[in-house]
């Protein structure tokens, strides 16, 4: 059966983070680098950036853009790839170019680079705890406003996977929209014309929702906080039937034992909100 939004870590369009950075650099820079003035025009720097911490490196491509908005003369050297592990006091690029350029754009730059890498950290670590098995841990859309794109793209970087980006390529019928429908059952035949070929998935609270579901015909059934035993006789009633998703109550403590019983996928909202942003630092030769 297909998987939700499986996709390559391949970066969003050129246009998206050309649209995010020209909103932070709007949003930081205002009428002017006030500061900046101070230095002369033609002045030229160097610098480079290191991390304090061990990290996943993500986010190049919105610091190259930063910089090119900026001042296109500025030479961005990249020291490690995008999606490397990296050890504390590393150099992550160095900068040539206008001082300040470089001075004006070092915290936007920064912002998006400790976002999106502590994104792709937080990732790495639960896709090593099942790297193993054939589950796949999945993100959500607990995710920063105006950064979905971005914060998804980091996700892959770091070895997981991707929910439905939002309300339109995907199916998710919950409580909400059972209680509305007046069941599962009724709530699956009412979406099927409107799901366009995508995939439906139902989010069950107890077995026999489950048995609904899987005889309504969902293509994914996701487990909300169900126990360890309950999610071992879901997975032995459906028998393949349908792709099994757990949700709620997930920790890096007990995802590898909910993930030997056997599910499709895991999904949480850590990947993208209990991020912690790497600490950078940009020092001037």
């Amino acid at each position: 059966m297909s998987q939700p939004q499986m996709l390559s870590p391949m970066p969003p369009p050129p246009k998206t983070v050309t649209e995010n950075v020209r909103t932070a650099l709007v949003e930081d820079i205002g009428s002017g680098d006030l500061t900046a003035a101070l230095i002369p025009v033609d002045a030229q720097a160097e610098a480079y950036v290191i991390t304090r911490e061990a990290a996943v490196v993500c986010g190049r491509p919105w610091v190259d853009e930063v910089f090119r908005q900026l001042d296109t003369r500025v030479q961005v050297e990249w020291q490690v790839a995008e999606g490397a592990s990296v050890s504390a006091n590393q150099t992550l690029f160095r900068l040539r170019g206008s001082a300040r350029a470089l001075l004006t754009g070092e915290r936007t730059a920064l912002n998006f680079l400790q976002t999106l890498s502590g994104t792709a950290t937080e990732a790495r670590r639960w896709a090593e705890v099942v790297a193993d098995l054939s589950v796949k841990i999945l993100d959500t859309r607990k995710t920063i406003p105006g950064l979905r794109d971005a914060q998804k793209y980091a996700v892959r970087c770091g070895g997981c996977h991707n929910h439905r980006h939002g309300l339109y390529d995907g199916v998710l019928i919950k409580e909400n929209h059972i209680h509305a429908a007046g069941s599962i059952t009724q709530a699956v035949t009412k979406v099927r014309p409107y799901a366009q070929g995508k995939l439906i998935e139902v989010e069950v609270e107890s077995l026999p929702e489950f048995e609904e579901a899987l005889a309504a015909g969902a293509d994914i059934i996701m487990l909300d906080n169900f126990t360890l035993p309950q999610t071992q006789q879901a997975v032995a009633i459906n028998r393949g039937k349908a792709n099994i998703e757990i949700s709620g109550n997930v920790t890096l403590d007990n995802l590898r034992s909910l993930a030997e019983t056997g599910v499709d996928f895991i999904s949480t909202g850590a990947l993208t909100k209990h991020l912690r942003a790497v600490d950078l630092s940009m020092r001037f030769v």
